[in-house]
């Protein structure tokens, strides 16, 4: 079933296009991944995508509902999250606190409620549980009283990755999610992403660089250059895709 549908949107900035015409379809529970070359227009897509940025033209439609418009707290209430190249924790918060305050479903955080503990001790009482099933999900557990300053680079990464899972998210964009982190930890993160995206059917668009280690284990690639959208399918087709050749490597 699609779940995000990108028609003809066009970005600019100044005399400069960067996003031209991208069309894309991404289907329920499969892990997407978009490649291409510095200034392809790949974290400007991203950007759009999660309201970060307006288009100058097109339309975005995420799970039925026209978000072209919305800004990225309207569009993270509809489902769909994105994290960053540089993780942004609560750094003096430990990482189970971090995952705490990610979710948007206690009640007591509300003026009106927060005096009113039977009102939310339940809701307490299951973000909790959440927030432990998640953290076990991205093998932070043993880390849960570490404040999140003192995790390693791949470890805040993955931190990202499940506060992104304790709002609710339907869909997650990622930002290199393994830039700067060692090959081991990279096969371990993209597992897990893989992992999570199977098991609880969420959607995820990543745009990486490291292909040797990413490509492994998308669904279906989207490669771009120069603002469009040039070739899509298996990795294995394409990479092996005459215009993808071209783009990486020039004429």
């Amino acid at each position: 079933m699609g779940i995000l549908s990108i028609k003809e949107i066009t970005k600019h900035f100044g005399g400069l296009t960067v996003l031209d015409g991208v069309n894309m379809d991404l289907d329920e529970g499969n892990l997407y991944q978009l490649i291409g070359p510095n200034g392809s227009g790949k974290t400007t897509l991203i950007n759009v995508i999660s309201g970060l940025l307006k288009p100058d033209s097109g339309k975005i439609i995420f799970d039925g509902a026209d978000i072209t418009n919305k800004s990225l707290y309207q569009t993270y209430k509809t489902g769909l999250v994105r994290t960053w190249q540089i993780p942004q924790p609560f750094v003096n918060l430990t990482t189970e606190e971090n995952f705490l305050v990610s979710s948007n479903k206690n009640s007591g955080e509300s003026f009106l409620f927060a005096p009113l503990k039977p009102k939310w001790k339940g809701d307490e009482r299951k973000v909790s549980q959440t927030a432990a099933e998640i953290m076990e999900m991205v093998n932070l557990t043993e880390k849960k009283n570490l404040q999140s300053q003192n995790l390693s680079g791949g470890q805040q990464k993955l931190l990202e990755l499940g506060r992104a899972m304790m709002s609710g998210a339907r869909m997650i964009l990622m930002d290199e999610p393994i830039a700067g982190v060692n090959p081991t930890l990279a096969h371990e993160i993209f597992k897990k992403i893989s992992q999570i995206c199977k098991e609880q059917k969420i959607t995820f668009l990543i745009v990486e660089h490291r292909l040797d280690i990413a490509l492994q284990y998308s669904d279906k690639v989207f490669a771009m250059d120069r603002g469009k959208i040039i070739a899509q399918g298996t990795s294995d087709e394409v990479i092996k895709h005459p215009k993808v050749i071209e783009s990486y490597l020039g004429e």
